[in-house]
């Protein structure tokens, strides 16, 4: 790949990169803000590997995304540990979590296909969800935008019991265990009155995807979302031969010290939720999309019309830091959580499953973003129930929230 500018400091490169091979055809970032990367870069990479090594995370990568491709980026430690494998850009991380926009999007599709309406009731779609208890009415109440923005009223773990022993499923494998639960299943709230984060909400989105497409759910969006934006090296749940050497190992690090988390593992039927696994040049490519480019909207709205993704983009109701948003200005809006920090308006979703933890930001006024993920939860109690690695994950947005949006939406 040719790259025409650069600044490199031990590790740490800043690309501005001419060729369209990594991430598609695009400009390079342009006047301030390729002067705020390569001045400002150098440091926050560096505070970034410091962060990670003082925590205890095995591995980690960051990606700045601008002007359609990856601007800046960094690779902190090891994809396997027992191997001493060092993190690079082919290794695939699991993000958890983040999938749940990609579902979002899979509904935003259909509904501009005109095949449902977001303020549709849910039980048109799966009736078995009459099951469900609402001490607040029907259950024809809940609706497919209440489910996207968390609102819904139902809890927040999909499978409230198990889980913790060696030989038991990582997630339920089978759609008919979760109808199973329904009659033992009542909505916490009235639907639409207030925001808790759910992960059996996104099941059912899922479930409404495969009902209307006919597809598996990772057939769908694997053909409508990962080809055409060229996230080829994307998989769900376990991964393909060829790709097994580039999966990262996951960990847990407490004050008792390091254990491996499963490997290659299969988040079920909960795919929808958090089955996503992919390196971070794909996800560059994904960030890019949702980041926009107007020579790019031919390509770009084949998958989803930037009005649709900027309707995802507005703010439903007030969200909670620590469930799936961050910061005490956080709200949902459809799939994806707005929040300010420090005056700073990020679009994003985090995830956090198995030991790894990611992040995914957009600061829409300088049209940049970045990408973060790590291989290793690291908690303490010794240090008053620390959530070390959401630590370093929240004081990086910070870091470079200060250092490139801020600066960035002021010019």
């Amino acid at each position: 790949m040719r790259v025409p500018f650069a600044v490199r400091a031990g590790s740490l490169v800043v690309a501005i990169v001419a060729c369209a091979g990594l991430v598609g055809r695009a400009e390079p970032p342009q006047g301030g803000l390729q002067e705020a990367l390569v001045r400002v870069w150098p440091a926050l990479a560096s505070f970034y590997a410091e962060r990670v090594r003082q925590a205890g995370i095995v591995g980690s990568g960051l990606v700045v995304v601008s002007g359609g491709q990856i601007a800046a980026e960094h690779h902190e430690g090891f994809q396997d540990l027992g191997s001493r494998r060092a993190v690079d850009r082919d290794t695939i991380y699991h993000w958890a979590s983040i999938t749940k926009t990609l579902t979002g999007i899979a509904v935003m599709q259909l509904r501009d296909r005109g095949r449902l309406r977001l303020d549709d009731p849910v039980v048109d779609y799966i009736p078995d969800l009459r099951q469900a208890h609402n001490p607040f009415g029907d259950m024809a109440q809940v609706t497919i935008r209440q489910l996207m923005s968390h609102s819904a009223g139902f809890r927040a773990p999909t499978w409230p019991w198990g889980g913790d022993r060696p030989w038991h499923p990582f997630e339920p494998t089978r759609w008919e265990q979760l109808v199973a639960m329904l009659p033992y299943t009542e909505l916490l709230f009235k639907p639409g009155s207030r925001y808790r984060y759910s992960n059996p909400g996104v099941i059912f989105l899922g479930r409404i995807i495969e009902q209307l497409s006919g597809d598996d759910y990772e057939t769908y969006v694997t053909k409508n979302i990962l080809m055409p934006l060229g996230m080829h090296r994307s998989f769900f749940d376990r991964a393909p031969y060829h790709l097994v050497s580039h999966r990262s190992h996951s960990y847990f690090r407490t004050d008792e010290g390091l254990t491996e988390a499963r490997f290659d593992f299969d988040t079920g039927i909960t795919v929808s939720n958090g089955g996503l696994n992919a390196p971070l040049p794909d996800m560059a490519r994904y960030l890019a999309f949702l980041i926009g480019d107007p020579s790019r909207a031919a390509e770009y709205d084949v998958v989803l019309r930037r009005a649709t993704l900027e309707e995802m983009f507005v703010p439903q109701l007030p969200a909670t830091d620590g469930e799936g948003g961050s910061g005490a200005d956080v709200s949902i809006g459809l799939s994806f959580f707005i929040e300010r920090h420090g005056g700073v308006e990020l679009v994003g979703h985090s995830g956090s499953q198995n030991g790894f933890l990611s992040h995914l930001y957009l600061h829409r006024p300088s049209k940049t973003g970045y990408l973060v993920a790590f291989n290793t939860e690291v908690t303490s109690k010794q240090r008053g129930d620390a959530q070390v690695t959401r630590q370093v994950d929240a004081d990086l947005r910070d870091r470079i929230a200060a250092a490139l949006f801020a600066p960035a939406a002021r010019n």
